[in-house]
């Protein structure tokens, strides 16, 4: 029974807490017992408050494996980087930290900037507008400016925790942008804070300028980035792997679920194409814990 477990926990068959608790011992890295069987953050996953088809996501996006993995604990102050219009982990962290005496904030669209588009701003003005609606639920979450020019809008050493979630192939592709963001999570980070990263992984040795467009960057490229900026690499996890994720697609990563995107450019998958990819499911993912050392480096 044992060894039929470890098959279905390599295949990522088995979508349980357990997984998370595997992976951590196996990469010499204990689950905290304070948390591992998060009962407010398992409620808060199978809420159905959340979307049917952000649900349908879990399995490939493992959020309780994955939060788990991050070190998530009630009472956190959780940033969330460029939540987008989907608010696929907003669904999760900020109903999260209301249950738990925590604070979720949304770094997305900077207002101050007049170059922010109008479509950006209402974007925004939405998700602010839905969190007011149902205090019961979000509780107090905020959004706050967050851009190349505005950095990320909160003070100094205020957040326990900053998550970015498939972003660093956008910011590959602006010369600085990457480290200009990196910095900004480092100060917004206390002592001991965590930076939670998901990201689309490219083969490793890859060009990054030739890999971001696609949708993927190398581990390395996020690796170096953190320190560069101050961060030290706690762990990593294989919990969001995908083996059959060639990275090989007509249209990058969008050729695959959720996007799943079948034409362009005058190039239109077959049918037979299209089952490949779903079949596929969602795009292999590195899923990184950082942390701001407690203190400075010497």
């Amino acid at each position: 029974m044992m060894r039929l477990t470890a098959a279905l926990l390599a295949l990522g068959l088995l979508a349980t807490p357990a997984i998370a608790s595997a992976q951590l011992v196996e990469r010499g890295q204990a689950p905290r017992p304070e948390f591992a069987e998060d009962e407010n953050l398992q409620a808060v996953i199978d809420s159905p408050l959340r979307s049917d088809a952000h649900r349908a996501r879990d399995v490939y996006r493992r959020p309780f494996e994955s939060l788990i993995f991050w070190g998530l604990t009630p009472g956190m102050t959780v940033v969330e980087i460029e939540p987008g219009s989907e608010a696929w982990w907003t669904e999760i962290l900020a109903p999260y930290a209301a249950r738990t005496g925590g604070r979720y904030v949304a770094a997305w669209i900077d207002t101050a900037n007049p170059q922010t588009s109008e479509a950006a701003r209402n974007a925004r003005a939405a998700l602010e507008a839905r969190f007011a609606a149902d205090r019961a639920t979000f509780g107090e979450a905020t959004v706050v400016d967050f851009g190349p020019q505005s950095g990320v809008g909160l003070p100094d050493q205020s957040a326990d925790m900053v998550l970015v979630a498939r972003a660093f192939h956008n910011w590959a592709q602006a010369e600085g942008r990457t480290d200009r963001y990196m910095a900004e999570f480092f100060r917004v980070l206390r002592p001991g804070g965590v930076l939670a990263i998901e990201q689309h992984r490219a083969v490793e040795g890859l060009n990054v300028a030739e890999t971001a467009p696609t949708g993927y960057v190398p581990e390395s490229y996020v690796i170096q980035a953190a320190q560069r900026a101050g961060f030290v690499l706690d762990a990593r996890s294989d919990v969001n792997a995908n083996p059959m994720d060639s990275r090989d697609h007509p249209f990058g990563v969008w050729t695959l679920p959720p996007v799943r995107r079948s034409s362009q450019n005058g190039r239109t998958l077959t049918d037979a194409e299209r089952a490949h990819f779903d079949a596929i499911g969602e795009s292999d993912r590195m899923t990184l814990r950082f942390r701001r050392p407690e203190t400075p480096a010497q």
